[in-house]
């Protein structure tokens, strides 16, 4: 099966937007740039970062374990 081209373009947006989107700061985006946890990409001047690599963070993360009453 041959995936659509949709599934593999990036939805990049500026930096600012990136970290609206992805619901974090300038700081903790560069952080997790440097790790490699989300993608960015220099477009002329400006960084642009892959809102896809955002999503594919946000489901890597564990989540909360509440205890049952």
């Amino acid at each position: 099966m041959v995936e659509s081209d949709n599934n593999k373009r990036r939805r990049l947006v500026e930096f600012k937007d990136g970290c609206r989107y992805g619901k974090f700061g300038r700081t903790k985006a560069y952080e997790l740039i440097a790790h490699e946890r989300i993608r960015a990409y220099k477009m002329g001047g400006k960084t642009m970062i892959d809102l896809n690599s955002i999503d594919e963070y946000h489901a890597s993360l564990p989540r909360v374990e509440t205890r049952a009453s």
